[in-house]
């Protein structure tokens, strides 16, 4: 408590010398672009309006990261942990409760959830995108359930790809180096009239550790279209297909055996129509479903055959209703219907057919502004889930805008985690026994906040204390009084998560970019592993320097404290983690031509990720880029 407590005096040190600037203003300097987010209320809003926390993750900090896969973007989130785990999955938290599965986050990519509803989590080594075709990523930093329901339980991260308009012509990009780090990507942007799109081919080879087996090789298919009909109208199509050839396991481990040509892949289809009725009022309806599957099965001695193999879908319809009802008011309501399921070998669910069920949800928010200091928005969304039946998740926030560009938020809010279909009715009778009538997660969040784009010295500060109460976490554990361990889960744990974050953005100049996260975490916990499930201290970095020539440079550094993953996985030591990249731009014969190195964990240290045995040391590749 007296750690929270200095943190709150350090926010009011930064905000009070804050303010005081904002009054030397002139009116021309409120014509600077300020950044407008979709994800925090589903109502286009600049960042002083929003009801909760937003980090934006533009193309240029996708560019200069040097990252090639798209979890590791979080770690430019204050507070977001994130480890490649193993089985070709990714794990990533924020504030704590980080597991292998992300299944506390709602995950979209253009506005259609991924993660999967067999066992919660999001399979990202097989989304259909690729990571040069995202326009930029909206994280919602804190649970935001009133606006997009279940699994946005301490956050939202909404994924928003390149409109074609933006890249039209032909580009070719590649990647090569250590770790067998390969990528390939083909892209074709084109228009007829009022048709424009996109399509992408793609192709990324991955080796992930030198102690184990862990090689992919995924073969991707991304298509959008978008078609306008009549000057109100328009009709968007997105379609993708992921194909995946994966190697993993451990040589001589007799439950984990290193296996090849293990198949995964996914497709997912989406339709959406959009109309602007008047300068007031839009509708959309939206459809789209999603299949993700995996095929992997071994023998172990005895012939006895162990199969892994699992097959998930998802079919969900959404109406979304946008009204101005007055200049100081505006409105967004819909409502949606899912239907979703898994079929997953006997190792998951002995004996049983496809696991179904289908869901309901009402949603309305509201954004007030009485007057030009103070906006206040509403919100709550109504669901039915197959499991836990109707659930409530209100939120409240108020913004004092103290100038245009600084505002405070106050905000009070409520999330639901339903369980899923393995912690409900897992069967094993060597492994795991349903959990039954299992509650859904509950976390009551509050959070103070303060946003400020201070232009005379072009620097963002976004900074947030938060608290949150975290209720009936649900857990495995071992039920077998003898040597075998038989799982079960049950709501067996609560959690009282508390700290702040910030991240500050400064452009001193026009050539010198630099973004610093800082996180600060205390968890009180019945549960020692979740108690310390996130690092005390949590630090990033990326600078970014445009020199003469077309030529650019970039530094990256991770700072994360000591950390438990659950659910599994290991303490984990504390790391600093420095990456760099440079890179050069020039035109050929009117082309335009890039050629970059990346180097990754640059320093003396080799730091395990998820699992200790998990080991990630240095690695350098070159990309070459071409767009005519």
């Amino acid at each position: 408590m007296v750690g929270l407590c200095n943190w709150r005096i350090g926010l009011m040190a930064l905000v009070v010398p804050i303010q005081s600037m904002a009054t030397t203003l002139t009116e021309t300097d409120f014509f600077a672009e300020v950044p407008i987010v979709l994800s925090a209320s589903r109502l286009s809003q600049p960042l002083t309006n929003t009801p909760a926390a937003v980090t934006i993750i533009d193309q240029d900090m996708i560019r200069t990261s040097g990252f090639r896969d798209i979890p590791d973007l979080l770690r430019l989130v204050p507070g977001f942990t994130v480890a490649y785990t193993d089985l070709n999955t990714w794990g990533v938290g924020y504030h704590g409760m980080a597991d292998a599965f992300s299944r506390r986050m709602q995950v979209l990519v253009d506005g259609r959830s991924v993660y999967l509803p067999g066992f919660g989590q999001v399979q990202w080594n097989f989304l259909p995108l690729s990571i040069e075709d995202i326009d930029h990523i909206e994280v919602v930093r804190g649970p935001n359930a009133a606006a997009y329901g279940a699994n946005a339980f301490f956050g939202v991260i909404n994924i928003i790809t390149k409109d074609p308009a933006q890249v039209q012509g032909v580009h070719f990009s590649g990647q090569a180096g250590q770790q067998n780090n390969h990528g390939l990507l083909a892209r074709y942007g084109g228009s007829n009239g009022d048709f424009r799109y996109r399509l992408s081919l793609f192709e990324d080879w991955r080796d992930r550790f030198d102690t184990h087996a862990e090689r992919t090789d995924t073969k991707n298919l991304d298509f959008r279209g978008e078609y306008r009909l009549s000057n109100t109208d328009e009709v968007t199509v997105n379609l993708g297909i992921s194909r995946a050839d994966w190697r993993w396991g451990n040589q001589g481990d007799l439950f984990n055996p290193v296996r090849n040509d293990v198949n995964a892949g996914g497709e997912q289809f989406q339709v959406k129509f959009r109309r602007v009725v008047d300068a007031r009022t839009e509708w959309s309806l939206q459809f789209y479903h999603t299949r993700d599957f995996l095929e992997d099965s071994y023998l172990v001695p005895g012939d006895f055959l162990v199969s892994f193999s699992q097959e998930h879908w998802r079919d969900d319809l959404e109406f979304q209703m946008i009204n101005a009802i007055n200049d100081k008011t505006r409105m967004v309501w819909g409502a949606e219907a899912r239907w979703e399921g898994v079929d997953a070998s006997d190792w998951f669910f002995y004996g049983m057919d496809a696991r179904t069920g289908a869901m309901q949800r009402l949603f309305a928010n509201i954004e007030w502004a009485p007057d030009d200091n103070w906006i206040v928005n509403g919100g709550i969304m109504a669901e039915h889930h197959y499991y836990t039946g109707l659930d409530y998740s209100p939120r409240l926030a108020v913004n004092y805008l103290i100038s245009p560009d600084h505002a405070i938020r106050a905000s009070i809010g409520q999330a639901y985690r339903s369980p899923t279909f393995f912690e409900v009715e897992s069967l094993n009778p060597y492994r795991y026994l349903p959990g039954g009538n299992l509650d859904a997660e509950r976390v009551v969040s509050r959070e103070l906040g303060y946003v400020a784009h201070i232009r005379p010295m072009n620097l963002d500060v976004d900074a947030r204390l938060f608290s949150d109460k975290v209720r009936k976490i649900i857990g495995d554990t071992d039920v077998d009084p003898g040597p075998q361990v038989i799982l079960q889960s049950f709501n067996m744990s609560h959690a009282n998560i508390r700290g702040a974050d910030i991240q500050i953005k400064w452009r001193p100049t026009k050539d010198f970019d630099l973004i610093m996260n800082y996180a600060r975490v205390h968890i009180d916990s019945n549960d020692n592993d979740i108690a310390t499930s996130s690092p005390e201290n949590n630090f990033s970095a990326l600078a970014t320097y445009r020199l003469a020539g077309g030529w650019e440079a970039s530094a990256g550094l991770y700072k994360l404290g000591t950390m438990k993953w659950i659910a599994g996985g290991d303490t984990t030591k504390g790391f600093t983690r420095v990456d760099a990249r440079l890179a050069r731009k020039w035109r050929l014969q009117g082309h335009q031509l890039e050629l970059s190195i990346v180097g990754q964990d640059l320093g003396n240290e080799r730091y395990a990720e998820e699992l200790n045995t998990n080991l990630f040391d240095r690695r350098v590749y070159v990309g070459l880029s071409f767009d005519w």
